[in-house]
């Protein structure tokens, strides 16, 4: 342990190989495929590497201004101590376990139940909560809760997530104007000997797939890492999979309507919210909520044991 900020003990997160193990083969892959990427547009020159350079730009700008575009999409009010009293001390109390910067603090004004982090570091981090985790959940579920995001904050999470869509943007891109412009000629080189523009968007589409799914892949991973992370640092995995447990159900009972409201941050969110739509494994930013309950029931069996 060390001693963090306000003079709380810091606890350390131990490793877990095979979680860090499938993290970085997700993360190689990714940059294997964008760097076959990035081949195709500087041999395609032109047009097609400015209009690249160019998304890439606004894709990193993003990266600066994430948490304010968030947070705004999502009509988050920061909140003082003043106005949020024991939720600004639990999340100081819990930043200073994790050896953090206090982050601002958020109150969404909405039924649904849920909890994110964002933010490019942890010097420029927020922590944003719904009205509807405050009302639903106990002391211990949403110290889990807060400790979870945290986690997030720790990792860099949302930083890393919006880096590794930089190429898979600049792809997407690509495929929308072939859609809106057309394919363009039909032979796989042009007459200066570079990649035609049909080939380009073949390349583009098929990047643009793999990396969705690669991206996914590690969203899922990072949740699983920050369910671990809440686990490890509170001592009580039972608290963080009965708050899953139970926003999972009250998610149920919550109308269409007031889902869609949060949807454009449901992958920055504790558990997804999507308007009555359920994704296959592969596509979804989270893992099932079975796999992290037997995650959490795994942690809790070698804190009985320690």
């Amino acid at each position: 342990m060390t001693r963090g900020h306000r003079g709380h003990l810091a606890r350390s997160l131990p490793p877990d190989p095979g979680l860090a193990v499938r993290i970085g083969v997700t993360v190689l892959l990714l940059a294997a495929v964008y760097a076959a990427f990035v081949a195709v547009l500087w041999a395609a020159g032109g047009s097609v590497l400015l209009i690249a350079i160019g998304v890439s730009g606004l894709a990193i700008a993003q990266y600066f201004f994430t948490d304010r575009l968030v947070l705004t999409a999502m009509g988050a009010r920061e909140v003082s101590r003043a106005e949020a009293p024991e939720l600004v001390d639990r999340i100081e109390r819990l930043a200073a376990q994790f050896d953090l910067p206090i982050p601002k603090v958020a109150i969404i004004e909405s039924n649904v139940p849920n909890a994110m982090a964002t933010g490019r570091d942890p010097s420029h981090s927020v922590v944003a909560v719904t009205t509807g985790i405050l009302s639903r959940l106990d002391a211990a579920e949403l110290d889990a809760v807060l400790a979870h995001e945290l986690s997030h904050v720790r990792h860099r999470d949302a930083a890393v997530l919006t880096m590794a869509a930089v190429f898979a943007t600049v792809a997407s891109f690509i495929v929308q104007m072939g859609f809106w412009l057309g394919l363009g000629g039909g032979d796989d080189r042009d007459g200066e000997g570079r990649p035609s523009i049909l080939v380009v968007y073949l390349v583009s589409l098929v990047v643009w797939l793999v990396s969705f799914l690669l991206i996914r892949a590690l969203s899922r991973y990072r949740e699983l890492a920050a369910d671990r992370g809440s686990a490890i640092m509170t001592g009580a995995p039972s608290q963080l999979a009965s708050a899953l447990v139970k926003i999972s159900g009250a998610m149920e009972q919550i109308p269409d309507a007031d889902l869609r409201t949060v949807e454009p941050a449901s992958a920055l969110m504790l558990i997804p919210a999507f308007s009555r739509r359920s994704l296959i494994g592969i596509l979804s930013t989270h893992p099932p909520l079975e796999v992290r309950l037997a995650q959490l029931r795994k942690l809790e069996a070698q804190e009985l044991e320690a």
